[in-house]
């Protein structure tokens, strides 16, 4: 049984950071990549930050600059440290594990950004 517990969500005002954190546990084989998605009320969950096995990075391009992804493979741990945030940018953040078998989500946390 694979799990993904998020963690590191919140209330921040407008311009501040946080930091999210996602630990993966169980029988995982061939991590291939870990990704950050996100999802605000009324629209489709999209793409935020992607690390794969190797650690190539790929950012959306809304928050390129300001969200950085990285990963402790020792730990099965991705982070996303998010700065400048934009009260836009409230919604649901979702971890992504895909191995070369199967893809996992966690069951997110919420960031919600002041104005």
């Amino acid at each position: 049984q694979v799990q993904l517990v998020e963690s590191g969500g919140g209330l921040v005002q407008a311009g501040g950071s946080l930091r999210l954190s996602c630990v993966a546990s169980g029988n995982i084989i061939s991590i291939t990549a870990m990704a950050w998605y996100r999802q605000a009320p009324g629209k489709q969950r999209e793409l935020v930050a992607l690390i794969t096995g190797s650690g190539g990075t790929d950012y959306a391009g809304s928050v390129k600059g300001r969200f950085t992804i990285s990963n402790d493979n020792a730990k099965r741990t991705v982070y996303l440290q998010m700065n400048s945030l934009k009260p836009e940018e409230t919604a649901v953040y979702y971890c992504h594990l895909r191995t070369f078998v199967q893809d996992y989500w966690g069951q997110g946390t919420q960031v919600t950004v002041s104005s």
